[in-house]
């Protein structure tokens, strides 16, 4: 017996440590990566300093580099594809957990699956060659005489129906996030308890007080996880915002039309025929700011997290 209590603790200690040591690794990693963007984006960040976060100028002959564009670019679109993406999903996810027929469930669920799974890439193309000249010929003129004379948010829908540009590169990240935010939704819901949905519908509750009152406050860290989730794809997403976006370093007027940038595209294009110096160290520090939005949205997330228990009085 007291072999077997050996044998136990030590295969304890051994697991204990074993843990630990593949967490201390992955925080090498994250400190790793970020000393090493640091150190190579060095000569750029001592050049530019500030001034290139706010200068939107990107000349590589001149070396003359300035990440407002791309910036600018990559929220912009993100924001949109969030917008678009988060009342859908929501409604798909309470579709198929308190609406749909049972027959249903199961192959819509995994249709939605499948969306998820599908690369990116073919988003683009299919963005590029099918979605791009409709949108440009059918929608954006509607939008353009509905949404483009209200004001105030007018000249956000004014200019020319190319069909590629910053409003149909957030619409295909939207395409493309909904299936993951739907996913872990649909998961979270259908992890309240039976009895308590069911005791809001003895009461009289209609399935959107059920909803509204039982469900999502029971779900809300699952949920505002995959709303996280969603929009971390669609800051970090490449190949799809290249091929829809425009890529065009122009920050002329702030219509959602007009083609321009983001960081991910930029470093796509531009990466690979970048010349050794200031040129890549630029592209590198652009890498690194990508780093430090995600972080603050993740940091933002969890201080809203923290708030949301704060005020339900889960942290007394």
């Amino acid at each position: 017996m007291k072999e077997e209590t050996t044998k136990g603790k030590l295969g304890d200690l051994l697991f204990f440590n074993l843990t630990r040591a593949f967490a201390a690794l992955t925080l090498a990693l994250l400190v790793g990566i970020v000393i090493s963007l640091i150190w190579s984006a060095l000569p750029s960040i001592t050049t530019f300093g500030f001034g290139f976060l706010t200068s939107s100028e990107w000349n590589p002959p001149a070396e003359r580099f300035g990440a407002l564009v791309p910036m600018y670019g990559t929220i912009v679109t993100s924001l949109i594809a969030l917008v678009i993406a988060l009342p859908i999903s929501f409604g798909i996810a309470l579709f198929l957990t308190e609406l749909s027929p049972t027959w249903l469930r199961r192959p819509l669920g995994i249709a939605i699956e499948l969306l998820a799974g599908i690369p990116s890439i073919v988003y683009g193309i299919w963005g590029l060659l099918v979605f791009a000249p409709i949108f440009g010929q059918y929608v954006q003129p509607w939008i353009a005489k509905t949404l483009g004379q209200l004001p105030l948010i007018g000249p956000f829908f004014n200019g020319p129906a190319l069909g590629i540009g910053i409003l149909a590169a957030g619409i295909i990240l939207a395409i493309m996030i909904i299936p993951f935010i739907t996913s872990v939704m649909r998961d979270v819901f259908e992890l309240t308890p039976p009895m308590l949905k069911e005791s809001c519908y003895g009461l009289g509750g209609t399935t959107w007080e059920v909803v509204w009152k039982v469900v999502l406050p029971y779900t809300r860290v699952g949920v505002i996880g995959g709303v996280m989730l969603g929009l971390g794809r669609a800051l970090g997403e490449t190949m799809a915002v290249t091929f829809v976006i425009g890529n065009a370093s122009l920050l002329s007027n702030f219509s959602l039309f007009m083609p321009g940038n983001s960081i991910t595209s930029a470093l796509a294009n531009e990466f690979s025929e970048a010349t050794p110096g200031l040129y890549t160290a630029a592209l590198v520090e652009l890498g690194l700011i990508l780093f430090v939005i995600t972080f603050i949205v993740l940091s933002l997330s969890k201080l809203l997290l923290l708030s949301l228990e704060k005020n339900s009085g889960g942290g007394h």
